[in-house]
């Protein structure tokens, strides 16, 4: 996949896992995480975490990485509020690798920080994930031409988001 091709925040990364509709909405600028305390909380924990490594934040137009260290080659980090959604963490993070590789960086592997937990878990880019990105980004893409947004899904972790009230309102 062409880097110019990768124009996706890894937030909405994130989201193409969890909820289209999500993905849909905030693409769109319809936001509500600043209402959500539940995604305060989560600013409040990245905030407080890491701040030395945090002083000077790794920011490449779409990509928004927490940190990154160097550990035989770059190792980006990313800290997490719970592991409820680890599946789109892991992704967000095997983006933010694969990314940065195309970009022409040396990253060897992420690591995902959940402080709360007090647990850490090691993320490995692999050729199969590579293609599983690219596929999820496709899907993106196809998510974002619709002209509506996709339907409510109804999930245990929908009362934890921020768009709750937009969708079940």
């Amino acid at each position: 996949m062409d880097l110019r091709e990768l124009r996706y925040r890894g937030t909405q990364v994130a989201y193409s896992v969890v909820c289209e509709r999500k993905l849909w909405l905030f693409s769109r600028g319809v936001s509500f995480e600043h209402l959500s305390e539940w995604v305060q909380l989560g600013r409040l924990l990245d905030e407080r975490s890491f701040r030395r490594e945090r002083e000077e934040d790794f920011y490449d137009e779409p990509v928004r990485v927490d940190f990154i260290r160097s550990r035989r080659g770059l190792v980006v980090h990313e800290v997490k509020h719970s592991r409820a959604i680890e599946t789109a963490h892991e992704l967000q993070v095997k983006y933010y690798i694969y990314y940065l590789r195309k970009k022409g960086l040396e990253v060897s592997h992420g690591v995902i920080h959940y402080p709360r937990a007090r647990q850490i878990r090691e993320v490995y880019l692999t050729q199969e994930d590579e293609g599983l990105i690219e596929d999820a980004l496709l899907h993106m893409g196809e998510v974002l031409s619709l002209s509506l947004p996709p339907p409510v899904i109804d999930k245990p972790y929908c009362k934890k988001c921020a768009y709750e009230e937009f969708c079940y309102g």
